[in-house]
């Protein structure tokens, strides 16, 4: 698996990739074609893909390898800079984005806020998502930024949201007494959880729920 740039080339694929990444996501929440290439457009340093070519995993373009828009994305991020408060989590997924356009993209931003971030399910839980982490994170120290937000969904949620609230289920987790498949991954990356943030998106999933978290520009990842 190696991180690249992502490309014009490379919107159609990620619109297929986010109709199978996130299945139940409102669709007007859902990253569309045009969306990526407006992004480009805006904030081109911040958007990766992740491929799955033959290399050794990595950040970078596979050595001797042309045609990068042809090789099988697997995974992706959109970023934007921002000036936030993170004492003040309450936000909505589509007010930050502009509506899935980044219209509140702010270029000289102190934060790279996260977006959007998925790994086709064939390929979870083999290093992809760290990969795609550390270079924003690297992102964030050429451009001298304070480090990344992002807003992870507590997607364990809705297979019990029937048998408990989702403060409760974010209490257990905190305390480790319970294990999220998406926000237990971003907490052993190094993300520090800020405050449970109710219907941020539509999404049965996680029950509508995200969680604000914080990577600071000097932790490794």
């Amino acid at each position: 698996m190696t991180v690249l740039p992502m490309l014009p080339q490379h919107a159609g694929a990620l619109e297929q990739l986010q109709r199978i990444v996130f299945p139940a996501l409102a669709f007007d929440e859902r990253l569309r074609a045009e969306h990526y290439l407006t992004h480009l457009q805006v904030f081109p340093e911040g958007q990766f893909v992740l491929t799955n070519g033959e290399t050794e995993p990595g950040i970078g373009p596979p050595a001797g390898m042309t045609g990068q828009a042809q090789l099988p994305i697997i995974g992706m991020t959109t970023t934007q800079r921002m000036n936030f408060d993170p004492s003040s989590c309450q936000h909505t997924f589509m007010e930050t984005s502009g509506g899935g356009w980044m219209s509140r993209h702010q270029p000289e931003g102190e934060w790279l806020y996260g977006l959007d971030m998925g790994i086709h399910p064939e390929f979870r839980g083999r290093g992809g998502a760290r990969l795609l982490y550390r270079a924003r994170q690297l992102l964030v120290r050429q451009l001298g930024l304070r480090g990344q937000l992002t807003v992870g969904m507590m997607n364990g949620y809705g297979a019990v949201g029937d048998k408990m609230g989702g403060e409760e289920y974010y209490r257990q987790w905190l305390e480790g007494r319970r294990e999220d498949p998406t926000l237990t991954r971003q907490r052993k990356i190094g993300f520090e959880p800020l405050g449970l943030i109710a219907d941020y998106l539509h999404d049965p999933t996680c029950g509508n729920y995200g969680v604000l978290l914080r990577l600071d520009a000097g932790h490794e990842v």
